[in-house]
């Protein structure tokens, strides 16, 4: 397979000898996981698929069931709990039918991201099975609409897979299950399911980015992704490049890229589906393609997860997706602040001082603490340029987030307890849950610098607040601002309830509820 040059009009590159390995798969979707298509049918026919599914509430089997169901399901205490499965065989009109029943909970208002669950359950059981359609009974009318549609972006959620590089996958190991018929929906399910497969479009993009190894997704490259996903989609897409960067007084992010022989962007994605002149919510991720520590290198055991310190950047780029997608009427701004964090002998060292777009300068202690000098050049730029009341910024910040909340919550910041509580409540809705964490001029204290106006890191006792106290030193009065580090969140190390292994695509839910929330009238 040829090498090409990755980008003959980049002087920088070309002349320290970089490679664009992504040819090694230039074919990347034709080796993806499957992407569900999902149709809609009045009713059963002679080309239905011979597995069928029925999405049960706990503790309510349905008293249709063909008989060898119903005690198959009995006798394996099947119950109805979110996220379990039984299936049987039965004799059909047209022959054996493969007949599913999945686990929707406890009936009641909190009941979608259970239906989620179920559908997730089916995908998991049956997506190598050899099936490559399932037909969702729905005509016992038991689900409304919007059921329909939470049972639909869970079976299409759970099926995305990263199988792009595994060439030699064994038959069994391949997904084959590729369609959903939903027989007898009720009315709106079909309108329910199109807004909500632009939210699982959203996601599955999200995904895409965060796994991609750091030799295909770079700066560059990353832009370059977007620009294709988003084409016609009528999201305006503006790129600011290194020189544009360095005009602007951006030392703090330029500072970060200059041990990489790849080049910073900043890249902007406005959407503009609410009231002309409107201020728009702007939404800030982190976007470290990859992460070595700097000079302050990290430790080469779990290095190569590193490639995911652009979760951040992943989420807002994906939430661009789903909200252009569903036509959000809101105007929104997606900011990535895209780098690389490489050791060379150009890199930035401990002890520098760098002066950042706001004139405030800081005393680089660390220089693996580098996405908030990233993120704090890019918030003051979005602050300047669009005049918002409302920036979210989203990074894998901190380590010390995993030890404070594991990967059941990502940590929140914010200077508004109007916003954070809008943020907690968008998280439980989504799914992408939030726990709030204090600010205080006590933490704040701890990035004083003797020989600047602020060090990048404080002591490692409440790592993940004097990130944040750092972050909010750059928001300007009457600017409601959050931080979300989501650094336990990006990525999995075991399967979820909605995601395989590695990529969760954590965020663009949290975004998408928050804009419907609180910016779309």
């Amino acid at each position: 397979m040829p090498i090409a040059l990755c980008d003959p009009n980049s002087q920088r590159q070309l002349d320290r000898g970089v490679f664009d390995l992504s040819t090694l798969c230039p074919d990347r979707t034709s080796m993806t996981g499957v992407t569900m298509k999902i149709a809609f049918s009045p009713a059963f026919d002679a080309n239905s698929p011979r597995l069928v599914a029925r999405v049960v509430a706990k503790g309510d089997l349905p008293g249709d069931l063909p008989a060898i169901i119903a005690s198959g399901a009995e006798a394996s205490r099947f119950s109805g709990k979110a996220g379990q499965t039984f299936e049987g065989f039965y004799e059909g009109d047209n022959g054996p039918v493969r007949l599913a029943l999945a686990g929707a909970g406890e009936k009641g208002s909190e009941r979608l991201p259970q239906l989620e669950k179920a559908g997730a359950a089916l995908t998991t059981k049956f997506l190598t099975s050899g099936e490559t359609a399932l037909a969702l009974d729905c005509r016992d009318g038991s689900l409304s609409a919007a059921e329909v549609a939470a049972v639909l972006l869970g079976l299409r959620l759970r099926a995305w897979r990263w199988d792009t590089y595994r060439t030699k996958l064994r038959d069994e190991q391949k997904p084959t299950l590729a369609e959903v018929v939903v027989v007898g929906a009720p009315e709106g399910a079909e309108a329910a399911w199109n807004e909500a497969e632009a939210l699982a479009r959203g996601v599955e993009f999200t995904r895409e980015l965060v796994s991609e190894p750091a030799n295909v997704i770079y700066p560059e490259s990353f832009v370059e992704r977007c620009r294709e996903r988003l084409a016609g989609t009528g999201v305006e897409i503006e790129v600011l490049g290194e020189a544009e960067m360095e005009k602007l007084g951006m030392g703090a992010l330029l500072g970060v890229s200059q041990g990489s022989v790849r080049e910073g962007q900043l890249l902007v994605m406005k959407w503009n589906g609410g009231k002309a002149g409107d201020a728009p919510t702007v939404f800030v991720g982190k976007g470290v393609t990859f992460d070595t520590g700097g000079i302050s290198i990290k430790p080469a055991a779990g290095m190569e997860d590193m490639k995911w310190d652009m979760g951040g950047a992943g989420a807002v780029a994906g939430a661009m997706v789903a909200l252009a997608g569903r036509k959000a009427k809101a105007n929104v701004v997606g900011v990535c602040g895209l780098v690389e964090n490489m050791p060379d002998g150009n890199a930035q060292r401990p002890g520098d001082v760098v002066t950042t777009m706001s004139g405030q300068t800081v005393e680089v202690i660390n220089t693996d603490a580098e996405g908030r000098l990233v993120l704090c050049d890019a918030l003051t730029w979005v602050q300047r340029e669009f005049k918002p009341k409302t920036v979210v910024d989203l990074a894998t910040l901190t380590g010390a987030i995993l030890i404070s909340l594991g990967s059941e919550h990502a940590g929140l910041f914010s200077n508004s307890d109007d916003l954070a509580n809008g943020l907690l409540a968008a998280g439980t809705a989504s799914g992408d849950k939030l726990w709030r964490f204090p600010l205080s001029p006590a933490y704040d204290r701890l990035l004083d610098s003797a020989i600047a106006d602020m060090k990048n890191v404080g002591t490692r006792m409440a790592g993940s607040i004097t990130a944040a106290q750092y972050l909010q030193r750059y928001i300007e009065d009457g600017v409601n601002w959050a931080h979300c580090d989501i650094a336990g969140m990006a990525w999995a190390d075991k399967p979820g309830a909605t995601w395989d292994k590695g990529a969760t695509g954590y965020g663009v839910r949290l975004i998408d509820r928050f804009v419907r929330d609180t910016a779309e009238g």
